[in-house]
């Protein structure tokens, strides 16, 4: 299983994105432009507020 981390060399933000694209071998930037395209589409709240939940549980787990 592999576990859902932050990137600390790939980021731009919080390293989310850098993070899915590192365990998925995807290219972030691919994973960035599809963020910024469903944010769009959901007039952004929505996913601000799902990459901001991420970020918080993500930064809680790797402290430990």
């Amino acid at each position: 299983m592999k576990k859902l981390y932050r990137s600390q060399t790939d980021r731009k933000i919080a390293g989310i994105c850098g993070g899915l694209g590192e365990i998925y071998g995807i290219d972030s930037n691919l994973i960035r432009i599809a963020f910024i395209f469903v944010a769009l589409i959901t007039h952004i709240i929505p996913l601000v507020i799902t990459y901001l939940i991420a970020w918080l549980i993500l930064l809680e787990f790797q402290s430990k």
